[in-house]
Order: C-alpha cells, then structure tokens, then sequence
C-alpha cells in the first residue's frame, strides 16, 4: 500500500494527542463539505437503481452525457490498465502515485518524469497520464496543448489519461465538456471539491465503447444507495458549489501568504492545498506533529502540502505552530 494523506488516527497513536485534538492538513480534501441531509432509509435498504437521477446530474454538472460512475477515480485508475495490451506508460512526477503503480503492478513499462519532459518525448509512449492540475506540484495544461497530446498518440493506438480531480474550482479547464474522444480518458473525483471523500465517489468521461469495457470490468453497483441519493443533490446544487468556489480560491490565497510569511513561499499550489519545497521537511513535519497540526511529507523532492484550514481559528492555530515549527528546525540546523 501506497502512502496517503488522511492517516489522522496513525498520527494520534504516534504522538499520543487524540485525533479531535489535531488540524488535519494532510489532505487536499475541501474544508467546505457539502452539507449532507438525512438519508431515507430505503437507501439502505435497496439495491442501487441506476435510473434514479444521479446520471443525469452527473451529466448536466460535468457537461458531458458520456460518463460511468465509479467508487472514487481510484477505482478507475485500478482498473484502467487491465483494458490495454502491455504498453509504454509515461506518467507525470511527482503526482499522485497510484497511477504509476497501478499500470506497473498490471505489467506495463512505466516511466515517471516531469510535464515538459513527457510532452517532448510524447512519441515514446502508448499511454501518458497527466494529473490536471497536478498534486502535488500544481501543473496546468492549455487545453489545445492536452488535445494535440491526445491526437499524436491516438494514431498511434494510445490513450491519453488525465485526472482532473483538483480541477472543480476551476470547471472551465476541463475537458469534459468537449465531445468524446477515442483515446481519451478524463477521471473526475466527488470527494475533493464537495467534502465526501468518505463517499468514495466518482466519473469517468470517455466513449461510450470504452465506459462499457471498464463498466463490465468494474461489474454492478459500484456505488451504494446512499452515496448515490446524496451526489444526485449535491452534483445539483449549483448555489453552493458557486459560493464554495469562491471560497476556495481565498482560503487558498491565504494560506499561500501565511506560508510565505514564515519564509515557506509555495512553490506551486491550487485552489484545494499548497505545497512548499524544503530540505527542513522532515524536521518541519515531526515539529508541526508535535503541536496536533498534521500535512503530507513528500520525499522527493523534499516538500509538504498544506490542505486549507478551514476557518479563522484553523489559521491562526497553524500560524502559532509555524512559527514553533520554523524556531525548532533553526535550532536543528545550528547544531548541525
């Protein structure tokens, strides 16, 4: 198993502070969850009905009619390298890694490397995975840049892949909305903007052809009834995903000042976390734990992502713990 963000209970065990007790940053989760309503209990009691609306809603938000609901992108990107023949797989780094290991642990030949170095070389590869924006490193892609991507490698037989799970505060550089392309897979996750991460939700844009060979691939009721009752409102509630938008782009704007403030400038960021570059990571990590404030280390290079805290006092409390944080690793590094 890969290593995630969201470990809250491993991290309350370690540090012995019980998990109410700490701020969670360790994921690019939104703060702002979408406020869930009771669920009517023939939710739980029923099969899922798979003409019971949430298709449709699913289509008017994402713009698309071609699309396959699916447990979390995570399942598509499970499953996704079974569908091809053993290919040369470049996918974006550093970014999510389940991608790179799924179509490795299927027998595929993968290769990671950064955006400018995939797109030079796109000739090299059957399959290239973008994630758009990129976690952690924040990349973008014009969308005339990701299409002609896509058009060289689908004469060769290709798959172009990118997961768009960071990419709801900013809907209008999608590509769902453009019409169904072979070769062209988009992966879209419910639980970054809206909150429902424990929901375990998400869509696949594709042809029709190819969402019913991963559909049979997935096999029936991918998502439970109550999931389902629940995205079919919130994929519909236009007002709310406005106002949390908006939201989002400020938390995120303020959370980039305050981390620059305490010399931790962001080297790249979107509107749902920020992530700084520092050779201190580890130390910054372990003294950041030490005071209940939790984010995600990443190795190479050595980094953390904030997610946005989600009010006032979530900011100032990190305020307090960077400035703790940032005096320990000076003291570190002065007995070096």
């Amino acid at each position: 198993m890969l290593e995630h963000g969201g470990r809250l209970l491993r991290a309350a065990r370690e540090y012995g502070r019980p998990a109410e007790e700490w701020l969670d940053l360790s994921t690019g989760i939104s703060p702002y969850a979408w406020p869930v309503p009771p669920i009517p209990a023939e939710a739980w009691h029923r099969l899922p009905e798979h003409d019971d609306g949430l298709i449709e809603a699913a289509r008017a938000y994402y713009g698309t009619p071609s699309l396959l609901a699916v447990a979390g992108s995570q399942a598509a990107i499970q499953a996704l390298p079974a569908l091809r023949e053993r290919s040369r797989v470049g996918v974006l780094s550093p970014g999510y890694a389940e991608h790179a290991h799924a179509w490795r642990q299927a027998g595929h030949r993968v290769e990671q490397a950064s955006a400018t170095t995939l797109l030079s070389r796109a000739s090299n590869f059957d399959v290239i995975v973008l994630m758009h924006p990129n976690n952690p490193g924040g990349e973008r892609f014009a969308p005339d840049e990701l299409l002609g991507l896509h058009a060289g490698l689908v004469r060769r037989g290709g798959w172009l892949v990118v997961d768009e799970a960071f990419i709801d505060a900013t809907p209008d550089a999608s590509l769902c909305a453009l019409p169904a392309r072979p070769g062209l897979v988009l992966l879209r996750s419910v639980g970054k903007f809206f909150g429902l991460a424990g929901a375990r939700a998400g869509f696949v844009c594709a042809t029709t052809d190819f969402l019913m060979a991963l559909r049979d691939r997935l096999g029936p009721w991918t998502l439970s009834g109550p999931t389902r009752h629940v995205l079919k409102l919130a994929l519909a509630d236009s007002a709310w995903q406005a106002q949390v938008r908006e939201r989002l782009h400020v938390a995120s704007a303020r959370l980039s000042a305050l981390l620059g403030a305490h010399g931790l400038t962001p080297a790249a960021g979107t509107a749902f976390f920020q992530w700084c570059c520092d050779e201190r990571a580890p130390v910054l990590e372990r003294a950041l734990a030490r005071q209940g404030v939790l984010m995600r280390r990443f190795e190479t290079p050595a980094s953390l992502r904030f997610g946005l805290p989600g009010d006032d006092q979530a900011f100032a409390r990190l305020d307090v713990a960077l400035e703790q944080a940032i005096s320990v690793a000076a003291v570190k590094e002065s007995m070096r």
